[in-house]
């Protein structure tokens, strides 16, 4: 048993050594890893630098463009409510004047109705009237005159005298 320990305490040196070496291994790996990392990083920042640089330029002129458009926006928005709101009182006092127009040829047709329904009571007033009992006088007139005819008649019975159709017994007012 004795002298199994020397072989273990060998072999354990032995993965100690191996150990290292594997160690140191990845150790130079990682050290050329690193490295090239290191160099595509570089690559790699030499040429989003310029590009970088190009967008930043960009952007410090693009920056007053797009301030310059969002006010010229703020401002045609502005502008349009404003003309909305002119444009909305313009046609709100249309409205209003049109509404007193129409009142008023109402108010002037209604009047010109009533004179021409005035006009027309008084013409058959004044013109109807006298002109109902004129009419009435002649009727009555003609009917004196038809019944003198008649009482003529009877008094000569071969002589046939014929009564006027045209005079009606309707309306006969003196």
């Amino acid at each position: 048993m004795e002298t199994w320990v020397p072989i273990f305490v060998g072999i354990t040196a032995l993965a100690f050594v191996l150990q290292a070496i594997a160690l140191l291994g990845i150790f130079l790996q990682f050290r050329r890893t690193a490295k090239r990392f290191e160099e595509m990083a570089s690559e790699l920042r030499s040429r989003l630098d310029p590009i970088l640089a190009r967008l930043q330029v960009s952007l410090e002129d693009l920056t007053p463009r797009i301030t310059s458009i969002a006010s010229d926006a703020a401002e045609m928005s502005r502008l349009a409510r404003s003309q909305a709101q002119k444009l909305d009182r313009i046609i709100s006092e249309t409205m209003e004047v049109l509404r007193g127009q129409l009142i008023h040829l109402d108010q002037i047709l209604t009047g010109a109705v009533e004179k021409v329904e005035e006009a027309g009571s008084r013409l058959r007033e004044t013109v109807w009237g006298p002109v109902e009992k004129a009419s009435a006088v002649i009727k009555g007139i003609q009917t004196g005159i038809a019944f003198l005819r008649s009482s003529r008649r009877r008094k000569r019975p071969n002589v046939r005298v014929e009564e006027p159709e045209d005079v009606p017994n309707e309306r006969m007012a003196l």
